[in-house]
């Protein structure tokens, strides 16, 4: 698990082993080159925050039975995915602290594997995170568009089927990812996945924004002196609908940019630049997972007083 700057070591080969194996000269340097330097301090903090944070969503489904339904079943294991993130960032930024302080001294062997394994857990919780996001998404769309069949469609045994199938499939392509990351259809197949997961959730939303809004031009009618209150509404939509998708794509488009960059111009001056600041991208992951509790989970009314129940200890 190597110390060295620029590059973090989580999912370092992916930056350096894979664009050296595709011809990128990593060594260059160009003068416009814009560098943000990460400290590993802050990556432990954010680490911290989101843990907390996405333990907190968890005990407070699992405690609340009122919470068991398939939807708080998606948003649970959406917590945990990126729960994954949070546990492996701390785990490694803790290990790349001791090592460069010369309190922990581990055999290369050994951290290697350490470092396998970490980076197996992060892909899979970002594969599974984008999965749940999509299925969330789903899952408030049938409630709009199926509400009365809702109930019939979206079954616990169809929720938990549908769990344990983007479980295993996140942990067997996360291990295909960092076992044939040199191979050029990896990555393509993985920037795929993101690009189908952002179309889906912008068309989702999107539709359900314009069925909302429909929805508010007909109570206007009614009371024709509420029209603000229609516009008002829909304005509040958009912001919210460009805040959610917002968020997705500044947080996880960049690490899946480079990810497509590395197949397309991995010996560009310009791409080389964007190969440097590794770091901000695995960052901006790991501020999603910060983020996503404060969007998905948190807005409930009903969870957010179980957390205070669980907080003040009067369970």
């Amino acid at each position: 698990m190597s110390t060295q700057e620029p590059q973090k070591s989580l999912l370092g080969s992916l930056n350096s082993n894979a664009t050296s194996h595709l011809g990128l000269a990593t060594n260059q340097s160009e003068p416009w080159c814009l560098y943000v330097s990460i400290p590993d301090g802050l990556f432990l903090s954010l680490g911290l925050v989101s843990l907390v944070e996405n333990v907190l969503v968890v005990i407070a489904i699992t405690k609340n039975r009122n919470l068991h339904s398939p939807m708080y079943y998606f948003i649970c294991c959406l917590a945990l995915s990126d729960l994954m993130v949070s546990v492996s960032i701390v785990l490694e930024t803790t290990i790349i602290l001791l090592l460069e302080a010369g309190i922990l001294v581990a055999r290369v062997a050994l951290v290697q594997q350490l470092d396998n394994l970490i980076d197996v857990l992060i892909c899979g919780s970002m594969v599974s995170s984008l999965c749940f996001l999509g299925i969330i998404a789903i899952d408030r769309y049938i409630s709009i568009f199926y509400a009365l069949r809702y109930h019939s469609i979206v079954t616990l045994p169809r929720a938990r089927r549908a769990v344990v199938g983007i479980w295993m499939v996140s942990i067997v392509s996360s291990t295909l990812f960092i076992t044939y990351y040199k191979h050029t259809a990896v990555l393509l197949c993985l920037v795929t996945f993101f690009l189908a997961m952002l179309a889906l959730m912008a068309i989702l939303y999107a539709h359900m924004f314009t069925r909302a809004c429909q929805h508010a031009q007909g109570i206007a009618q009614l009371h024709k002196r509420r029209r603000s209150i229609r516009q008002g509404f829909c304005l509040k939509g958009a912001a919210t609908l460009t805040i959610l998708l917002g968020i997705f794509f500044l947080c996880c488009g960049p690490f899946f940019l480079h990810l497509l960059l590395i197949v397309l111009c991995p010996q560009h001056p310009t791409c080389s630049c964007i190969f440097k600041n590794f770091n901000l991208f695995l960052l901006l992951i790991v501020l999603s997972s910060t983020v996503d509790p404060l969007i998905y989970a948190f807005r409930s009314q009903e969870l957010r007083m179980t957390l205070k129940e669980v907080l003040l200890c009067s369970w």
